[in-house]
């Protein structure tokens, strides 16, 4: 099952981490937006300091998520099992 063309399940896992950090419950997040990306490496935009990426376009999506006036974005590769990174704040 998808949502606006994405998988269900990544976010339903971005939703989970929202909630632990918002410290809610995953019922009370809501999502802002799904937008596919092509990220142009393997740090979904996210990039570390001191840490490597392959250098390779990576498909993926950005999930914006809303709990208790905090926004959440979470950066995804397609795998729905695959990493989930959280950018910004």
């Amino acid at each position: 099952m998808t949502v606006g063309g994405s998988p269900t399940k990544l976010i339903e896992r971005a939703k989970a981490e929202a909630a632990t950090l918002a410290r809610s419950s995953a019922e009370s997040v809501q999502v802002v937006s799904v937008e596919g990306v092509d990220w142009s490496d393997s740090s979904l935009g996210c990039p570390q300091a001191g840490m490597m990426y392959a250098q390779v376009i990576t498909p993926g999506y950005k999930i914006v998520l809303e709990s208790g006036g905090r926004t959440y974005e979470f950066h995804t590769a397609l795998d729905p099992a695959g990493p989930l990174v959280r950018c910004g704040g």
